[in-house]
């Protein structure tokens, strides 16, 4: 067999267990007196040290006469309160290491010195308690490393509270030397993980889609064959075309057309001496399961209620009540979703969440059944709804009574790597925000709309939130949200909040057709966006998709000219590049991008029914799903290949990655130890590493997964009423009316259409020819 196809087979087997180690390891040759740490005397500044500071500690680091100065003003009340790092530290199992460095103190102290485990269980690797003083203490000693190669240990000193009082004081540091002084006994063999080479969505494909496969490594033979998995017979031969240098993932890549197999049932493809890629299946059901699982997870993400599940169930927590900062009121925030891989709750991506849910059922509601297992399932109720109402109950919780919304309630600092039910820490309301009231009243102002015919008291209650937050937001023009210093979880801080008032402006116009909401509408004019931040792009969708909506006004054409300038570019971009994302850039949470970057192309055809717009759609669908330059299905528990090891206390808890989660994705910035350690020399467009310590790549969120819910809903195909060109649903006069204004370009012209309904002649050319066969149409019909 060969050494390549042994490793697929390696690969598949244990489903990216291969990825959970990180990228290729380069290994640390041994020099005589080769110092690890790069900045050891301080001549150049304080560059690869930092500092970490919980639990009360405050510090900060200079130089001072070539030393490393680390004042400390608060020792916290814990050992690692304040905490000196160098981070990313090679040690390799079996190795023998000499550590040296000078420390001296203003005060006479106690610290704690140590290589550790930089996350996990942060074990120590080497350990010294030292007694400091204002004497340099010259600390010199060799150490075995004996547990497995860590690449991204940390180096630290522990320097917060050890149980004796202390003011303001000084740490010095210097001339730190870590050396590799026997590696004889190192075996340095290590894998990084296998790179398929021919790509394809791992999961599959609808019998109509475009389907094209990536081929990188082609050497001599351009045909390549589809290959029945059951009955191994050849089913399709194509040829390569379209060889392009991928300059973002180093790779030279041709494509694969093999669009024609339509036939339902499980396939995969080789190419010469190519190892096969892995299997996909074609079917119009294709995506139904990991559709459910992707709601599914928001079950699973529940807090303050038992939840159950045979891996990932837990009794209720944190359903104690929580302070409101700076006072001494408790209030009750039982309830919502815990938001990534951490336990906070943060009303700004709840707001994007929901927002995504809820749309997502608007535009194919028979996707979305009753019967996922939560325990609102056999109500009656889309489950969707149900779990999204979870949610909306929780959000309700949060708003004030001045009618403003608090940002967030979590613990002061991020638990370990524990279930939800073990963080027992005192839960803290954070202050109100501009953005998160506006994102609140936005989603509440469309519960509204989906609720009403459900349960209409509830449906009420939300739009009377909405409508008090709106009046928090007229009397308080800009005031922004920043995170408190001693509270460490996530900010979800903004710069400005003109994106967030436009969103709710424009449900609240959706919800009750006041002219005011319309008036503000036009006075700020279209925004844009589909992140926590930036989320401008759901008033647009609000005013595109509103029934009734007078689609020549100003509010109505400048949504839809929003959304035409990013669907062009995306799809400009999806077209350049062989893997058909709308990405050329990675940053922290690309596979949201990839998903919000589908969602605008969707969205687009079904405002023009331009097809071309729909590929692109599923084009990054696809990326998501497998077809990516490091072939892994990011949806957690699909495909060949999908993470093993997420930022996800839950899963970490457990030891198994919980089924339905998109990870974030690749993020070339190496924003974390791990990704430091692991991709420093890796292409921009494979930075990512299935390592749970990469939070940065690996974690999960809600508003991750719900982006990919929305995609899924939008790239279904929907039944059209043929010739139903003004979009109301049924076939008459005033669709002739529209298609005529439309190529007539007349000076009234509503300059809105559907595209699919009105192109009869199904050329992609809306023009006489199908304003003949309607005519015919309309005069058969009537």
């Amino acid at each position: 067999m060969k050494v390549k196809a042994l490793k697929r087979v390696l690969a598949a087997m244990t489903a990216s267990l291969i990825l959970s180690a990180g990228a290729s390891i380069t290994p640390y040759t041994s020099t005589a007196a080769k110092n690890i740490i790069s900045n050891s005397t301080f001549e150049s500044g304080t560059s690869g040290w930092g500092i970490y500071k919980e639990s009360g500690g405050a510090a900060t680091i200079s130089t001072d006469s070539g030393r490393l100065a680390m004042n400390i003003t608060k020792v916290g009340t814990v050992s690692h309160a304040a905490q000196l790092y160098y981070d990313i530290v090679p040690l390799y199992q079996n190795g023998v290491y000499r550590l040296s460095f000078e420390i001296s103190c203003t005060e006479n102290r106690y610290v704690e010195a140590m290589i550790q485990q930089n996350g996990g269980t942060y074990q120590a690797y080497t350990w010294k308690g030292l007694d400091i003083s204002p004497t340099p203490l010259k600390v010199d000693y060799e150490f075995t490393m004996e547990e497995e190669t860590d690449i991204m240990s940390k180096f630290c000193f522990n320097c917060g509270d050890q149980g004796t009082p202390l003011g303001e004081h000084t740490i010095y540091l210097d001339n730190v030397v870590l050396e590799l002084v026997d590696d004889s006994k190192v075996d340095y063999e290590a894998s990084g993980p296998y790179e398929p080479d021919i790509m394809t969505n791992q999961v599959g494909y609808t019998p109509n889609a475009k389907k094209t496969a990536v081929f990188r490594d082609v050497t001599g033979e351009t045909s390549f064959s589809v290959i029945n998995a059951d009955t191994k017979s050849v089913v399709y031969t194509g040829e390569l075309y379209g060889k392009t240098e991928n300059l973002y993932a180093e790779e030279t890549d041709w494509l694969g057309d093999f669009s024609e197999i339509t036939e339902p049932g499980r396939y995969y493809i080789t190419c010469g001496n190519l190892d096969d890629s892995y299997e996909f299946e074609i079917s119009e059901n294709v995506y139904s399961n990991l559709l459910d699982d992707s709601v599914k997870m928001l079950y699973l993400q529940r807090c303050g209620c038992e939840v159950i599940d045979a891996e990932f169930g837990h009794p209720s927590c944190h359903d104690s009540l929580a302070t409101v900062y700076g006072t001494n009121q408790k209030i009750d925030v039982t309830g919502g979703w815990h938001d990534a891989g951490d336990y906070g709750r943060y009303v700004v991506p709840a707001a994007k969440t929901v927002a995504d849910l809820l749309y997502a059922y608007e535009r194919t509601p028979e996707l979305y059944g009753d019967n996922l297992g939560i325990p609102e399932s056999g109500n009656g109720v889309p489950d969707i709804l149900d779990e999204t109402r979870y949610e909306l109950e929780w959000m309700l919780k949060m708003q004030a009574e001045s009618g403003g919304v608090y940002h967030k309630v979590s613990c002061a600092t991020f638990p370990g790597y524990i279930m939800p039910q073990a963080e027992t820490k005192e839960l803290i309301v954070t202050p109100v925000s501009t953005t998160a009231t506006a994102d609140f009243c936005a989603s509440m102002a469309l519960a509204y709309e989906f609720y009403y015919d459900i349960d209409k008291n509830f449906a009420e209650t939300c739009l009377s939130a909405a409508e008090k937050a709106w009046s928090y937001l007229e009397a308080n023009p800009n005031f922004i949200f920043v995170n408190p210093s001693d509270i460490v979880t996530g900010a979800y801080n903004d710069k400005r909040d003109t994106d967030e008032r436009y969103w709710a402006a424009a449900q609240m116009y959706r919800a009750t057709g006041n002219q005011t909401y319309l008036d503000y509408i036009d006075s700020t004019g279209a925004q844009t966006g589909l992140d926590w931040s930036t989320v401008g792009d759901y008033g647009n969708i609000a005013l595109i998709t509103m029934d009734g909506i007078d689609k020549s006004s100003s509010a109505y054409t400048k949504a839809v000219t929003a959304i035409k300038k990013q669907a062009d570019g995306f799809a400009t971009i999806s077209k350049s590049n062989p893997y058909g994302v709308s990405l050329n850039t990675f940053n922290w949470g690309s596979n949201m991008t990839v998903a919000n970057a589908g969602i605008i192309l969707g969205l687009y055809y079904d405002i023009t029914g331009d097809d071309s717009y729909n590929t692109a759609a599923l084009a990054n669908l696809h990326y998501l799903l497998g077809k990516n330059p490091n072939g892994v299905c990011y949806m957690t528990g699909y495909g060949t290949v999908s993470p093993q090891s997420p930022h996800h206390r839950p899963s970490m808890a457990v030891g198994k990655a919980m089924k339905g989660m998109l990870v974030g994705g690749v993020n070339s910035n190496l924003e974390d130890s791990a990704a430091k350690a692991y991709l420093a020399d890796t292409p921009s467009a494979k930075c990512y590493v299935d390592n749970s310590e990469s939070y940065s790549t690996n974690e999960i969120t809600i508003y991750w997964n719900s982006p990919l819910t929305y995609l899924l809903s939008l790239t279904e195909e929907k039944e059209t009423v043929k010739g139903d060109a003004n979009a109301d649903g049924k076939f008459g006069v005033a669709d002739l009316v529209t298609l005529s204004k439309y190529i007539l370009n007349s000076n009234d012209a509503d300059t809105s259409i559907d595209w699919k309904a009105a192109d009869l002649c199904k050329d992609n050319v809306l023009d006489s020819f199908d304003l003949v066969l309607m005519r015919r149409l309309v005069v058969s019909e009537s």
